[in-house]
């Protein structure tokens, strides 16, 4: 991206962001002309800025399934490490799994947000290729979910509530991974949050790819960042299955509801956080707002509760996931 009213942005393009892009560079253009001390066009780029506003509006409004996967995924947007920075206080990372080692793609630790102290477990993918490659993509191995629920009856024992950021395409499934049990450490997080005795509060902030996600996500509440995806599996992954090629990826996208407005309609989150307009990435400051407030304020209602009604509720919305119920008449012999 380029810069725009004092935004910073990583030097990327999505496609459909094209004809933004030129406007930007235009307008980039004219305030350096107006600045070298040319003619005033100050007029000129106010309509400019009116203009690319409208067409932001117009191509965020209308951002399908794909698309929205493309700015999930964007380098510019903001992962934990951003987040921490601009969100938390005092923060304490932890380390390891007291069983194999620690695992970089599962951050973990005590941090205050807001008024609340907080126990943060959250996935980190890393900003450049050597930091994405320590944290494997945000993939994390069996360690990393070890290493999560060993902090979480920690937070229990001490009786703080446990804010988990789900960002990541999936659970790591190579050899190795399930050769130390990946899928029986999932399984062992589910249900052990499903009775831990503090409140918990998840977002997935960038992708949500299946049992990846669900290992930091049986939640009181679950909300969704706006231009995020949660679904069961990635749509190339799907698009392999399905049509024997990745090709078909946005075929993929449309058919499995990955957006967050599919998954608020399907009851799969509780919540939608909006985003800035064009995207977390355009401004983080502001989406880290608007999560804060978020996360403050959930936790804040959930501490009114007994511990006994909210374990009850969450198993209860645990076991409800994927429930279905059919029309009569409409099954096919």
């Amino acid at each position: 991206m380029t810069a725009l009213q004092g935004n910073m942005q990583p030097t990327y393009e999505l496609e459909f962001e094209r004809p933004l892009i030129r406007l930007e560079k235009q307008i980039e253009e004219l305030e350096a002309s107006m600045r070298a001390g040319g003619v005033d066009i100050g007029p000129e780029i106010r309509r400019l800025r009116e203009s690319h506003t409208a067409m932001l509006r117009k191509i965020y409004e209308g951002l399908g399934p794909w698309n929205t996967v493309k700015v999930a995924r964007h380098p510019g947007r903001p992962q934990t490490g951003d987040y921490l920075r601009l969100m938390f206080k005092e923060f304490t990372e932890l380390h390891g799994d007291r069983h194999y080692g620690d695992d970089p793609a599962m951050i973990t630790g005590f941090g205050r947000l807001g008024s609340h102290k907080v126990m943060l477990i959250a996935h980190q993918k890393g900003k450049d290729t050597k930091q994405r490659i320590a944290c494997n993509f945000g993939m994390a191995h069996p360690e990393g979910y070890r290493k999560a629920l060993l902090k979480m009856k920690l937070a229990e024992k001490f009786n703080v509530p446990v804010v988990t950021l789900i960002d990541t395409p999936g659970a790591y499934p190579g050899i190795g991974a399930e050769e130390r049990g990946q899928a029986e450490a999932i399984a062992v997080n589910l249900r052990e949050m499903s009775r831990l005795r503090v409140p918990i509060v998840s977002v997935i902030i960038g992708e949500g790819g299946s049992g990846g996600a669900l290992g930091i996500g049986v939640s009181d509440r679950t909300a969704m960042m706006q231009y995020a995806w949660y679904s069961v599996i990635s749509p190339e992954a799907c698009a392999a299955i399905l049509w024997k090629t990745g090709a078909e990826a946005e075929k993929a996208a449309e058919a499995l509801k990955i957006t967050a407005a599919d998954n608020l309609k399907s009851g799969t989150v509780d919540e939608v956080i909006e985003e800035p307009l064009g995207g977390a990435h355009r401004n983080p400051a502001v989406a880290a707002d608007r999560l804060e407030k978020w996360i403050t304020q959930t936790i804040r209602e959930l501490k009114r509760f007994k511990i006994e009604n909210l374990m009850e509720k969450r198993f209860e919305k645990l076991r409800g996931l994927g429930d279905v119920t059919e029309a009569a008449g409409s099954r096919q012999t």
